[in-house]
């Protein structure tokens, strides 16, 4: 009578063990493929969103960074690398969200006429948050910690690499555009010399 008791429930756990296995071997497939989709994110690949190479001097292109930076309302941390440039802008698309992109840029004369030019922005998300403060008080082991009210601090929430290849298009056309009034500008300051150095 045990044994047939036994079998009876074996067999009614059964389905249960099918139905647990084969979640585990779901979440071990889950687990899987978002290990491969990480490790996917991490190769090299010949796309190159991140850099381009304009036509230009690496005076003129460089100093056209700077100011496509500056327009767009960066402010600019001062690097000992010239040819580095790094600037944060911030905006708050809702009342409790702040937003800071942060840029890096990196600038190179290829002394072929052109220069190349490399880009990363980062997109940082804070957000107003409630934070419960404590007092202690007390000496040593007799210290008492008790609640004293809660504060609204900005926390991040999340940290991202900007991918989006018309965040770069738009960055690296904008050199460009600045890049172009460059031989216009340095030739009316070379006119305004040519005209100071006749007068004297």
């Amino acid at each position: 009578m045990r044994d047939c008791e036994s079998a009876i429930t074996e067999h009614t756990n059964a389905p249960r063990r099918i139905g647990a296995a084969l979640i585990a071997v779901i979440v071990a497939l889950v687990g899987c493929a978002s290990g491969r989709h990480d490790k996917a994110s991490e190769r090299f690949s010949a796309n190159a969103p991140f850099s381009k190479t304009i036509s230009g001097s690496g005076d003129s292109v460089c100093w056209s960074v700077k100011r496509a930076l500056l327009s767009q309302g960066y402010m600019l941390e001062r690097a000992t690398d010239s040819g580095v440039l790094t600037g944060t802008v911030d905006s708050q698309p809702k009342p409790k969200l702040n937003v800071t992109t942060r840029m890096q840029t990196t600038c190179a004369d290829n002394r072929d006429g052109t220069s190349i030019v490399f880009a990363t922005a980062s997109r940082e998300e804070s957000q107003l948050q409630k934070m419960k403060q404590t007092t202690s008080a007390g000496i040593g082991p007799a210290t008492l910690t008790m609640p004293s009210g809660s504060a609204k601090v900005l926390g991040v929430v999340r940290r991202e690499t900007v991918t989006d290849p018309h965040f770069y298009d738009g960055f690296f056309a904008l050199v460009e555009k600045f890049v172009a009034q460059e031989p216009r500008t340095h030739g009316v300051d070379e006119r305004h010399a040519e005209a100071r150095e006749a007068e004297r």
